[in-house]
């Protein structure tokens, strides 16, 4: 089969590799409808990330199971799934508490030894504990909606909780990426009254007022302070989040929450080295920090993708053949694409 195979920064291949085949009796073989690119596959394609020559790519995918092991209880084939980024068993102390990113026996795609998702077909460990069946008869046309809660939009999601997003709280999102985007229409979801998206790009601010923004500023650094300060009275915001995992985003979303305000930070921070503590002593400013649990929140999240009510399916801006994963990656590089949506077989 086809896959995605990363050599060295920048040196991403689509080459021949062997078929997965089921190896323990927990896990299944999903053939891959669609697939995509995530901004924190960047930091590896950058050389800011480690990762070992020959590595697979990719951690969002959506499929078909074609093969279960006999200990596979709760899938069968010709079922469509969807995968969130790290597989988990569903069954050890943190998957019970919802944080299915620790799991003591979990793991996330691309990593090591495991498959990625730029693939023709993905081996999923833990089966039953990862793998999100799809309702009979889903719609073709929503499963690119339904390839978000793969990591984007439960991302976003995440970032809201940590920031303490509820009904009728003033927001801010620091980032314009698909992961902000999704912030902002997650933070609409929750009941957000007003948000505020940090954009400079037209077309990202466009999809950020379609998912609920109420204002955008274009200002970065101290000058996106004032201006959010200027919007607000003085006063900022109740919860940010924070989507980039830069110094300066993370000086900015504590610039911009009001006293006693919460921070939801879920950038991959491989370029945040200092926080402001004294800043937040003094201000009572809370931040929680921390990989999003997608599994905990897909099934909450599925129904309102389903129906259209809350759709993150403009973050996909552009499409490509899984021959062209490399191409993907270089226009999302170079922000031409914001979020590279990978079309893999039919359902």
């Amino acid at each position: 089969m086809l896959a995605s195979v990363a050599y060295a920064p920048g040196d991403l291949r689509v080459e021949q590799v062997p078929d997965p085949v089921v190896v323990e009796p927990t896990d299944a073989v999903v053939r891959v409808v669609l697939t995509c690119v995530c901004g924190s596959d960047l930091w590896g394609w950058r050389g800011i990330a480690p990762f070992s020559p020959g590595r697979r790519t990719g951690h969002e995918f959506l499929g078909v199971v074609e093969q279960v092991g006999p200990e596979v209880r709760d899938l069968r084939p010709g079922q469509l799934v969807v995968a969130p980024f790290a597989w988990s068993d569903g069954t050890c102390h943190y998957c019970r508490r919802g944080l299915q990113t620790s799991c003591v026996n979990g793991g996330v795609w691309g990593e090591g030894t495991s498959d990625g998702g730029q693939a023709e077909a993905v081996r999923v460990p833990c089966a039953d504990g990862t793998l999100v069946p799809l309702p009979e008869g889903t719609p073709v046309e929503r499963l690119r909606g339904v390839l978000a809660l793969s990591d984007v939009f439960p991302t976003g999601h995440h970032a809201a909780k940590m920031a303490g997003v509820a009904k009728d709280a003033t927001v801010a999102v620091v980032g314009d990426g698909a992961v902000g985007l999704c912030g902002v229409l997650a933070s609409a979801r929750l009941g957000a009254s007003r948000i505020i998206a940090m954009s400079r790009h037209e077309d990202r601010a466009a999809v950020a007022k379609r998912f609920g923004a109420t204002d955008v500023v274009a200002e970065r650094g101290d000058e996106a302070i004032a201006r959010v300060r200027e919007i607000t009275d003085g006063i900022g915001v109740d919860c940010v989040l924070e989507c980039v995992g830069t110094d300066q985003a993370m000086a900015t979303a504590l610039g911009i929450a009001t006293d006693g305000g919460q921070v939801g930070a879920v950038g991959v921070p491989y370029e945040v080295s200092t926080i402001d503590v004294q800043q937040m002593f003094s201000r009572n400013l809370g931040l929680r920090v921390g990989v999003a649990p997608a599994r905990a929140y897909i099934e909450e999240l599925l129904p309102d993708v389903l129906s259209g009510r809350f759709d993150p399916v403009p973050v996909f801006d552009h499409a490509y053949p899984l021959a062209e994963v490399p191409r993907a990656y270089r226009d999302m590089s170079a922000r031409t694409t914001l979020k590279a949506l990978v079309e893999v077989s039919t359902p």
